[in-house]
């Protein structure tokens, strides 16, 4: 493995976690108050991330 290819390893998991974070914080934000729904955890947003791209099909890389 060369180093471009783990340092593009590496942001790509960095940027999921960042996702995951910014889904906490906008379903907390928003939901709770628009839908009477309760706060959710990190590792929930995490989660949640994981449905929706199997659902979705997530991204697709090299289309």
């Amino acid at each position: 493995m060369d180093l471009r290819f783990l340092s593009l390893i590496i942001l790509a998991i960095a940027l999921v976690l960042l996702v995951a974070a910014l889904l906490q914080w906008l379903w907390n934000i928003t939901m709770p108050d628009v839908f009477n729904l309760k706060k959710i955890t990190y590792w929930q947003a995490f989660r949640l991330l994981i449905i929706a791209g199997i659902l979705f099909g997530g991204p697709h890389i090299g289309h």
